[in-house]
């Protein structure tokens, strides 16, 4: 077990034990790719870390042995390319096993790993590579995203090398057939070529629902900040497989599939989809006899439409959700047919999982749970003063001068103005509303652009859509304010219909009265809009600015 190592203690009787008592210790030389890949493949050369395969029938089992050696080979590739430590490298890989295996040679290099999306457009990726001055472009071998890369490489001039996974294309490297060639063996650079616990690691691009996208950074604790998400909200078991649904370019992958469970000792699952069919991923779950599994809510929903009930999920011990809030209709249909809790937890791009619904938590549905041990966490009214039980709040970490939390973002690349202003006075606040009960439960209420004013009430939008996904007509829905001459806003419900619904008057009076049965009725929606599909950002999250932005403008022009 490695986690001793950097635990003092593991074990804990209570949540209030957990959250006064939680420790990490932090090595000044701490790498993930020596400390816990290789640290593995020494202890048990024959331990399973990851499981992978995908929709052509392919299956491929690692063990931290094998990792270890294939990382090594790449590093030492890397390192003849030019790429060294400081040097910017982005992976645009899915789900394919290639993607371990890089981020773990260039985490051993000390390089700056910048994750990406199969969705990126030429504009995306021009904007990237000079705003972060990108090196090297690994890619899978699909044509899209080969397409944009090279149509983006005239613009970026950074760009030194483009290497494909997978297949060969004139004008980009081959990586399997290079790789070979260089020898097993990768020693731990030393002096200043070798990375401390501080040096900058990982670079996350946000999903920018409003302006460019903010460059995130990590430096090499943030692993270790990863041990609350996997060990005590995930709860990952030792040698068990565990699954977190999500594509690499997306920090919930960090989340879920590499960092805190290796460090658990956990196998990670990975099913490289083609694209989502819920019925395929049941049978994942079910045939794979998965011990632990995470996916965001959307994915439960659709799920939720096949007949869950035919699949054995019994080896499944623990379920968990985030990304978006889980409605408490989701949970309590998953529970009815599973038999086990949905575990709620809320974090961002910026850190480790900040609120969470740990094992000695009892869930209340629709409540996100409590603190991480990492944080200090407060809920603050708009003048800094805290707020009491039952009112709603901005989410404040404070007292980060005191003990900086382990796993939080330490600024923003090559912006160090924005660092100064956002994390400098010695707090960081994400701008999202919650309330917190008298249990200490904390409930999102939404982001602070998404809460409505309407004749005097702020209506949460979460609260609205948790009503509307109660009826079996809803799949999916976004609640925003639209603007109204009298009210100022009103509730504006853009609702995406389950199958053998269809849109129509008498539908849309059925809906603005469920809600006003289910929760108060000043919060009913007064406008219904359905449409096939919802907007979301590259990372899957709802819109729901591009949808008020789009209504002031029809607004506007009317």
């Amino acid at each position: 077990m490695l986690l001793d190592k950097y635990l003092p203690r593991i074990d804990f009787d209570s949540y209030e034990d957990f959250k006064a008592n939680y420790r990490v210790n932090i090595p000044d030389d701490f790498n993930f790719g020596f400390d816990i890949v290789d640290e593995w493949a020494k202890q048990e050369p024959e331990k399973k870390a990851l499981v992978w395969c995908n929709d052509a029938g392919e299956e491929k089992v690692f063990t931290f042995t094998d990792i270890s050696r294939l990382s090594n080979q790449t590093a030492n590739y890397f390192q003849s390319l030019g790429i060294k430590k400081g040097t910017v490298v982005m992976l645009i890989l899915r789900r394919r096993w290639e993607y371990w295996i890089c981020a773990v040679a260039l985490h051993k290099i000390g390089a700056i790993l910048i994750p990406g999306s199969l969705q990126l457009a030429k504009k995306d990726l021009i904007y990237r590579g000079n705003s972060a001055q990108i090196h090297t472009m690994v890619c899978l071998d699909d044509k899209y995203v080969l397409e944009q890369v090279n149509e983006a490489q005239p613009s970026v001039p950074s760009i030194q090398h483009k290497i494909v996974v997978g297949g060969s294309h004139e004008g980009w490297r081959n990586f399997h057939e290079e790789v070979e060639k260089f020898p097993t063996e990768f020693a731990r650079p030393t002096g200043e070529a070798g990375t401390k616990a501080h040096d900058l690691m990982l670079v996350y691009f946000t999903s920018g629902t409003t302006g460019e996208p903010k460059m995130v950074e990590h430096d090499y604790t943030h692993p270790l900040g990863h041990i609350v998400t996997a060990k005590y909200w995930q709860q990952v078991q030792e040698n068990k497989l565990h699954m977190s649904v999500s594509d690499s370019g997306w920090a919930k992958f960090g989340w879920g599939k590499i960092y805190g469970q290796w460090i658990c000792g956990a196998v990670i699952f990975a099913y490289d989809m083609d694209k989502f069919v819920p019925t395929h991923l049941l049978q994942k779950m079910q045939d794979y006899k998965l011990t632990t599994f995470c996916a965001p809510p959307t994915m439960y929903r659709f799920m939720l439409q096949e007949d869950v009930a035919s699949y054995d999920l019994s080896s499944i011990q623990n379920f968990s959700t985030a990304g978006e809030p889980l409605n408490p209709e989701v949970y309590y249909r998953w529970q009815e047919l599973t038999g086990k809790e949905i575990r709620e937890g809320f974090g961002q791009t910026e850190g480790s999982v900040l609120l969470a619904n740990f094992p000695w938590i009892t869930p209340k549905p629709g409540s996100t749970g409590k603190p991480s041990p990492l944080y200090d966490i407060v809920l603050q009214n708009d003048d800094g003063t805290r707020t009491k039980d039952n009112e709603q709040g901005a989410l404040v970490m404070q007292n980060l001068k005191k003990a900086y939390p382990t796993g939080l973002f330490v600024g923003y690349y090559k912006n160090p103005e924005m660092t100064q202003e956002i994390l400098g006075g010695g707090s960081y606040c994400p701008h999202d509303v919650f309330m917190r009960d008298s249990d200490g439960y904390y409930w999102f209420v939404g982001r602070n652009d998404d809460v409505i004013k309407c004749s005097g009430y702020r209506i949460g939008p979460f609260e609205v859509e948790s009503a509307l996904i109660e009826h079996p007509a809803v799949l999916e829905c976004a609640i925003t304010a639209a603007p109204d001459p009298i009210r100022g806003q009103v509730v504006k419900a853009t609702v995406v219909l389950t199958k053998g619904y269809t849109p129509s008057p008498e539908l849309t009076k059925e809906l603005q009265n469920h809600v006003k049965h289910t929760t108060a009725p000043y919060k009913y929606p007064r406008i219904i809009e359905y449409v096939d599909e919802l907007p979301k950002t590259l990372g899957g999250k709802i819109k729901r600015a591009q949808i008020r932005k789009e209504d002031e403008t029809a607004v506007k022009n009317s």
